[in-house]
């Protein structure tokens, strides 16, 4: 049975008249793309709905809009995978590892399904003829004369890194290299996990982390939705980015937000709530429009970046790097002394490190400045095993031509707190929806419109506070790094894990052929970070910049 869509409701004529914060034009707004698209739906003939049924697959889980932005994503230079490294000790085997692969990770549906896309999108479709030997392989470390066995892993996940998966199959694969030895010189294996970023995003992936590991919990249940109809899909594709998105993103936000969107998108409710008294929530109904058009206005005006030697044309080759991790709670003393968060502290660092690295090149950035795109989770930690992508995007300009740590410090704080409220998350997730929705040469104009002002994607994510252990062993190192789309050549990516944190930097070769010089001055610069705090003139007014 095909599902109506109710006509919308027509707005009372007292609620025409203008209102305090120009609700009526924001309600005009937001209705006229409803108002076509349900026109445009009721307008489909039953029997190009039913064909549409049929040719479009729609019995099965259809991709979200999101999740294929990511899936298109993919291009010459750069493709949406994220790619982690396990050390464990001792080694596991092949069989062990498949063992448990079966037992937990193919629970998740996600990874027994593949992809098949349309003009209109994607779909999830069971693959009947899975084949765990083509998800998990096992294989030797090519080494060069002379190299160390962490090298040659890190040159393996870099050329990993640029090798699509099978787009037959469903988009995982994990590479178990059963005999290896670390700089720690410890005898073990490592284990280079690759996923399609269209699977889930990064705190998604903690959450089948915890499955998998020993102790964990099996994937939680869920339903099977009902097969959609042509026009619930329709409905889907063309209504819910536009009308329900943001109340439903901002539902994870506070409950003032959504209440004050709703008003924006019912103005009479709004006028009685006023009428009666509630002028304080018309206020903030008025304050969120005024948030999100400044907000969309920042994303579209914001200017190039500093020209560096990191930003340009991509090549086809990539490079990886990481470094031990630094302890945790050293990182958290210098953010209580200094009254900055942890983030602040790190992503101070990562700027010490990316000025430091132009200047042993030879470049001067005094006064320069790069923009990081950093993902902002969007969904409560109790559903990310649902999967999928859930996280929006804040432009982060960080201040590389700075060489005193401590100003440095407080300059990031001063931007990442201006951040704090921004509505521009919920706007860079509302693009990607829109993205999903065009086809791929026009959803590339419309994402490297940003991608070109930007030199970098940074990720933070807070892995287990306690270390884990898999099939027996003890998870010794564990590391992931995080995609870059369009022409960006670099990605930084900051995991806490079992005490410590660590960072671990993806480049293109062309932009930047060493990013371990890079990693090799995250050390120092928190080093000098601390040497510096400990000599302040602490007294009454410590903290206070």
């Amino acid at each position: 049975m095909v599902t109506r869509i109710p006509a919308p409701s027509h707005t009372p004529p007292q609620a025409a008249a203008p209102a305090p914060g120009g609700l009526p034009q924001a309600q005009g707004l937001l209705d006229a793309p409803v108002r076509a698209a349900r026109s445009a739906v009721r307008a489909v003939p039953k029997p190009v709905r039913r064909a549409a049924t049929g040719m479009l697959g729609l019995s099965g889980d259809r991709m979200s809009k999101v999740d294929t932005a990511w899936l298109r994503m993919d291009n010459a230079h750069n493709l949406m995978m994220i790619n982690g490294v396990w050390t464990l000790s001792p080694g596991i085997t092949w069989e062990v590892l498949a063992e448990r692969v079966q037992a937990r990770l193919l629970q998740y549906p996600r990874f027994r399904q593949r992809v098949v896309e349309d003009a209109a999108g994607a779909t999830w479709v069971e693959d009947r003829h899975f084949d765990i030997h083509a998800h998990l392989l096992r294989e030797t470390l090519p080494r060069k004369r002379g190299q160390s066995m962490q090298k040659a892993l890190q040159d393996r996940v870099g050329q990993l890194a640029m090798e699509p998966l099978d787009p037959k199959r469903p988009l995982w694969q994990m590479h178990l290299i059963e005999d290896f030895v670390g700089d720690d010189g410890q005898p073990g294996s490592a284990l280079i996990v690759r996923i399609h970023h269209c699977i889930a995003d990064g705190i998604a992936l903690i959450s089948v982390t915890m499955s998998l590991v020993d102790g964990g919990s099996e994937p939680p249940k869920r339903r099977r939705r009902s097969p959609a109809s042509a026009e619930d899909w329709i409905a889907d594709a063309l209504i819910r980015p536009f009308t329900g998105f943001t109340v439903k993103a901002l539902d994870m936000a506070g409950d003032s937000a959504v209440k004050s969107l709703h008003l924006l998108r019912e103005p009479e409710k709004a006028m009685q709530h006023a009428m009666l008294g509630g002028l304080h929530g018309t206020a903030d109904a008025a304050r969120v429009a005024y948030q999100i058009l400044n907000d969309a206005a920042a994303l579209a005006l914001m200017p190039d970046d500093s020209p560096t030697r990191l930003k340009g044309t991509p090549g086809h080759a990539k490079r990886v790097a990481w470094c031990p991790p630094l302890p945790l709670d050293e990182v958290k003393a210098i953010g209580r002394a200094l009254n900055c968060s942890i983030n602040d502290v790190l992503l101070s660092c990562v700027a010490g490190a990316i000025g430091g690295y132009l200047r042993r090149q030879g470049d001067d950035p005094s006064g320069q400045e790069i923009r990081a795109m950093i993902p902002v989770n969007l969904r409560p930690m109790e559903e990310a095993w649902k999967l999928g992508n859930r996280f929006g995007l804040v432009p982060l300009v960080l201040p590389i031509g700075m060489e005193n740590p401590v100003e440095r410090v407080y300059e990031v704080r001063k931007r990442m707190r201006a951040l704090k409220g921004s509505t521009q998350p919920l706007l860079a997730f509302a693009m990607l929806s829109v993205a999903g929705l065009l086809i791929k040469p026009a959803q590339e104009a419309l994402l490297n419109l940003f991608a070109r002002k930007t030199t970098a994607v940074m990720t933070n994510v807070p892995g287990p506070s306690q270390p884990l252990s898999l099939c027996g062993s003890r998870v010794t190192q564990c590391m992931f790094w995080v995609p870059q789309s369009g022409p960006i050549g670099l990605g930084v990516s900051i995991l806490s894990y079992g005490g410590g944190v660590q960072f671990g930097v993806i480049s293109d070769t062309t932009l930047c052929p060493e990013p371990q010089q890079i990693i090799d001055a995250f050390a120092p610069e928190f080093a000098q970070l601390s040497l510096l705090t400990l000599m302040l003139p602490w007294g009454e007014e410590q903290g206070q910049t």
